[in-house]
C-alpha cells in the first residue's frame, strides 16, 4: 500500500513538471503557417512503406498488437517519451495532436475513421501506468477521435518497431562523467498511416503543423486517385526550419 502510494506521488510530481512544460509550449503556440495548403483531395500522398507491427502494452497493461491501433482507420503515430524536456520535441507533438483532434472532432462523420497514437520508446520508465498519467484526460472514451498511449514490455519488443518505422533514438550521456543522463536524443517524427497499413507521410518538426496533418488526413479520406494526379510537393516554410 505504502509503495503504491509512493509510486502515485512520484508519478504525480513528474507530470506536474510535464504539465508545466506543456503549458509553456501551449503558450508559445504553433508557429504560423508560412505557405498556402492545397485543397484536400487535389494531391496524392505516396505509399512510403508498410507499417511495422509488434506487441505493445495499452494503459491497462494489456498486451496487444500495434496493428490493432493502426488498422482499418487513418492513424497519426508519434514516438515519444514522457520525460522529454525539449519544447520542440515530444511536448510539441502533444500540442499538435491536441489541436488536430480538436479540429477533426468538429466533423461528427469522422467518428471511428481517424485515430492518434503516442508510442513510448522508453519502456524502462514509461510503464502503462505512467503512459496513462501522461495521456491524462485524453485517455479513454469521450472523444470521437481516439487517442491511444502505448508502451512496450521491454527494449527487445521496442527495437523491431523502431527499426520498422526508421525512428532513431540515442541515449544521452553526461559529457563529464560519461554516465547516462536519462534523456533520449531523437528526431521528432510523426507518421501518417492509411487504413490499409501503409505509411503515407513522415513529418518532422519543420513541417509539423496541425493544419498540414488535418489536410493530409482529409486527403486520405477522399482518396480515389485520378489519372495524372500529382504527388504533393512540400513548400519551404518561412517560419520554421530544421528538424529535431
Amino acid at each position: 500500500m505504502r509503495g503504491d502510494r509512493l509510486c502515485r506521488l512520484l508519478l504525480g510530481g513528474s507530470f506536474l513538471v510535464l504539465a508545466g512544460l506543456t503549458g509553456v509550449v501551449r503558450a508559445q503556440g504553433v508557429p504560423a503557417l508560412g505557405f498556402t495548403l492545397p485543397v484536400p483531395g487535389t494531391y496524392q500522398l505516396q505509399r512510403i512503406q508498410p507499417v511495422a507491427d509488434g506487441p505493445v502494452l495499452d494503459t491497462q497493461g494489456r498486451q496487444r498488437r500495434l496493428k490493432e491501433f493502426t488498422g482499418g482507420r487513418i492513424t497519426l503515430l508519434a514516438f515519444v517519451y514522457s520525460s522529454c524536456n525539449d519544447p520542440a520535441g515530444c511536448p510539441y507533438a502533444y500540442l499538435v495532436f491536441n489541436q488536430v483532434r480538436d479540429d477533426l472532432e468538429k466533423d461528427a462523420a469522422l467518428k471511428g475513421k481517424v485515430g492518434l497514437v503516442s508510442l513510448s520508446f522508453d519502456p524502462e520508465h514509461d510503464t502503462p501506468e505512467r503512459m496513462a498519467a501522461y495521456g491524462g484526460e485524453n485517455v479513454g472514451a469521450g472523444h470521437t477521435v481516439r487517442w491511444d498511449f502505448l508502451t512496450t514490455a521491454s527494449l527487445g519488443q521496442l527495437l523491431p518497431l523502431l527499426d520498422g518505422f526508421g525512428q532513431d533514438v540515442m541515449v544521452q550521456s553526461d559529457p563529464l562523467t560519461g554516465k547516462p543522463t536519462g534523456l533520449l536524443g531523437h528526431v521528432l517524427k510523426v507518421f501518417l498511416i492509411d487504413g490499409a497499413g501503409m505509411v503515407r507521410e513522415i513529418y518532422t518538426t519543420a513541417y509539423l503543423y496541425p493544419q498540414v496533418l488535418v489536410n493530409d488526413v482529409r486527403t486520405l479520406l477522399l482518396e480515389t486517385p485520378a489519372p495524372g494526379m500529382q504527388p504533393r510537393t512540400k513548400p519551404k516554410s518561412t517560419s520554421q526550419t530544421g528538424s529535431r
